[in-house]
């Protein structure tokens, strides 16, 4: 590395390359057992990664999966050519998996049979760790002085045939993912943190599922300037009607028809014309105008009684910007355990928010004044690790009065 005093700029570091030849995408299930033949004699743990078409499907299915282990190679996956998963998964289910950010791909690794009984997350080990930067081309660069390739991380992996280019990019994604894996875990083990990881691993294979949103087209975007309750409707009518198109379809709902012609169809003239409805659709797919026009006229003729509120009632805790007014003392319980908490983070080196997460503290601090070890693990699924370190500081905020006057800022 040159003195950057010396006006000297420093040397871009190498690409990642692949050390063996790019293998061919298998898609036939005779050649497909022969793989999962030499993965099941390799040795150590299996490096895994799927790529998905967000922005382009509606669904989160994996259109390639890219495997690596020891003495097995790289192998490249066509999952929609019907492949056998499951038989890949039986002969090698005492294994342990390794995946970045294991929560973005489970869910399309399932779907095909992959089920693993143990992973290990290499971007949540690095959060453990205290990484400022968590991304896999982060960690590869810090770890082994190589850069990766990204221009092709939002590519449309539903085209078939995948280009080549394309391919390489997705094997790089587990080139080096094992050797990463043990750099990460010896120094998990230096620290006396890999029990972390063993255990948050573990809540994550037993507790992980997507979360079911509660009215989700209130989430569109730009809906703050939605304000009238008809006008709602509207955005709610064609909210759903796109979902449900998206759905059948299998596209992307922006791709359909953006958010922004939603709330430009709530806030406009009611008596918007099925040219105009047809105009502002994306990509020109004109061919669902009638189907944007029904939602409205769905919308129109809805009951005032029946049109959602502006501001819905909710079961929910509310946001704690409120809780001074609405409820004081949870007001100074949360405060002095963000505060605590937020210095403990701190001293150990990580966010605060993978000691406990923010909302099962705000959940905590809301109503309790006191908590056990057994109910944080039992009904909070607050992982061991993380009690034996947040809970005394946790007992003592619970009996606050009155709030810390510089507590950490409102976050979510």
């Amino acid at each position: 590395m040159h003195d950057d005093t010396s006006g000297e700029q420093e040397e871009p570091l190498p690409l990642l390359e692949l050390r063996e030849p790019l293998p061919n995408v298998i898609t036939d299930n005779s050649v497909f057992e022969d793989a999962v033949n030499r993965i099941a004699n390799g040795t150590g743990p299996i490096a895994i990664d799927a790529e998905r078409a967000s922005g382009y499907r509606y669904s989160q299915r994996a259109y390639l999966i890219q495997v690596r282990r020891q003495g097995a190679g790289t192998f490249l996956f066509d999952p929609i050519s019907h492949l056998e998963f499951e038989l890949l998964f039986r002969q090698t289910e005492n294994e342990e998996w390794i995946i970045h950010a294991s929560t973005q791909d489970l869910t399309c690794l399932r779907e095909v049979g992959i089920t693993p009984n143990k992973i290990f997350d290499t971007e949540l080990a690095a959060r453990l760790l205290g990484y400022p930067k968590v991304g896999l081309s982060a960690l590869v660069e810090k770890h082994f002085g190589v850069t990766m390739a990204k221009e092709h991380s939002a590519a449309d992996w539903s085209t078939r045939p995948l280009p080549e280019p394309w391919l390489h990019y997705a094997a790089l994604d587990v080139e080096l993912l094992i050797e990463l894996r043990d750099m990460l875990h010896d120094e998990l083990v230096k620290q006396n943190r890999i029990h972390w990881l063993d255990q948050e691993c573990g809540h994550i294979l037993k507790n992980f599922a997507p979360k079911v949103k509660e009215d989700p087209w209130r989430r569109t975007s730009g809906i703050h300037g939605v304000k009238v309750p008809r006008q709602l409707a509207v955005v709610r009518e064609l909210w759903l009607t796109r979902n449900q198109l998206a759905k059948e379809l299998d596209i992307a709902p922006g791709r359909l028809l953006p958010d922004s012609s939603i709330i430009f169809a709530a806030r406009a003239d009611s008596k918007i014309t099925l040219k105009e409805m047809a105009a502002f659709q994306s990509r020109g797919a004109k061919t669902h105008a009638t189907a944007w026009k029904d939602a409205l006229n769905r919308a129109r003729e809805l009951p005032d009684n029946q049109c959602p509120p502006s501001n819905p009632r909710s079961s929910a805790i509310p946001h704690p910007k409120n809780w001074a007014a609405r409820n004081p003392k949870a007001h100074a319980r949360l405060t002095h355990a963000r505060l605590a908490i937020s210095k403990l983070g701190e001293s150990l080196g990580v966010s605060a928010e993978h000691l406990i997460s923010p909302e099962t503290l705000r959940t905590i601090c809301w109503s309790k004044t006191s908590i056990s070890e057994s109910e944080l693990e039992r009904e909070y699924l607050v992982r061991p690790w993380q009690i034996s370190l947040i809970l005394p500081d946790l007992t003592t905020a619970l009996l606050a009065t009155t709030p810390v006057a510089t507590a950490p800022p409102e976050g979510e």
